[in-house]
């Protein structure tokens, strides 16, 4: 059983309590207008070229290139995309690590072995693993082996998940599951369409199961400026998660500026949205206090 990865993040303390390792599964079935991770969308291999690290006078990508798909102007490098098969020579080669092949192959067990390197850590600290991505759930089986090797070995887990789903793959997982972080954008269906590409009713209605499933489930809203900061989605989003049990937190997550670049590395447009001010952020989060929710800014 293989699954596709962009990273391990060791030492993670924003995915989880504690101390943990976070698994990056690639892909998802939204395109968030504000993604701070452009690389998970997709569930196949790209490449990543960050022009301000590639050396003027070096060529060696150009030559090991077997397919002819690099070239180089008076602009620097060209990637024809058409022609390139991701085959990797490129960054094996490349000194300083400007290209990149992002998105690997790695099976169950040499994840798992990741995974368990940080053990020490995770019983010092009540921590453990977290799968996040992308969207965890669109490689369902994958996780759920992951999963099932991980409650065996007594390793705390958590599922950072869209909500996008079948809900018969959560009820493939959530026996396994210790924690779910569950995005929630916004309130407003065509609002959601026209900002990640899909309605957000399904998305909706899973929580509500998994809420009544028993599950514990900390809650992630990105506050993302001319989208879903007003008093209105604030209101109508806590008067939806005072029907839905087991919410156990708010996580209030502002938007940050720090995927910017990737889009650039990656050839994809950027839109420019600037972080909520710090007045609107605290009147948001006291409406979901008044409420009767705990919550915390930040991951």
């Amino acid at each position: 059983m293989n699954g596709m990865i962009f990273d391990i993040k060791k030492y993670a303390i924003h995915d989880g309590p504690g101390i943990r390792t976070t698994v990056f599964l690639k892909g998802c079935p939204l395109h968030c207008w504000w993604c701070h991770n452009p690389e998970s969308q997709s569930s196949e291999k790209e490449i990543f070229f960050n022009p301000e690290k590639c050396l003027d006078d070096c060529t060696d990508c150009i030559l090991a290139c077997p397919n002819q798909a690099i070239t180089k102007d008076n602009l620097g490098i060209n990637i024809n995309k058409s022609q390139c098969q991701l085959t990797g020579e490129c960054a094996e080669v490349c000194p300083t690590k400007a290209l990149r092949i992002i998105g690997r192959r790695i099976s169950v067990e040499d994840c798992l072995i990741e995974i368990e390197k940080d053990q020490v850590f995770y019983r010092n600290s009540k921590g453990g693993v977290t799968f996040s991505g992308g969207e965890p759930l669109a490689q369902v089986q994958f996780l759920a082996n992951l999963l099932e090797r991980c409650h065996h070995r007594d390793i705390h887990t958590v599922v950072d998940t869209c909500g996008y789903a079948s809900f018969e793959k959560f009820e493939k997982i959530m026996d396994k599951v210790d924690l779910f972080l569950y995005d929630l954008k916004m309130m407003d269906e065509e609002k959601h369409i026209k900002t990640t590409g899909a309605s957000n009713r399904l998305i909706l209605d899973n929580l509500k199961k998994l809420g009544k499933s028993g599950n514990k489930i900390h809650i992630r809203i990105p506050l993302i400026p001319e989208v879903n900061d007003t008093h209105e989605n604030a209101q109508k989003t806590a008067l939806f998660l005072k029907t839905v049990p087991g919410i156990h937190r708010i996580n209030l997550l502002p938007y940050h500026k720090a995927g910017n670049q990737k889009y650039l590395n990656l050839k994809r447009e950027t839109r420019d949205v600037q972080p909520v001010p710090e007045d609107k952020l605290t009147n948001l989060k006291r409406i979901y206090e008044k409420f009767g929710f705990s919550v915390k800014t930040g991951g």
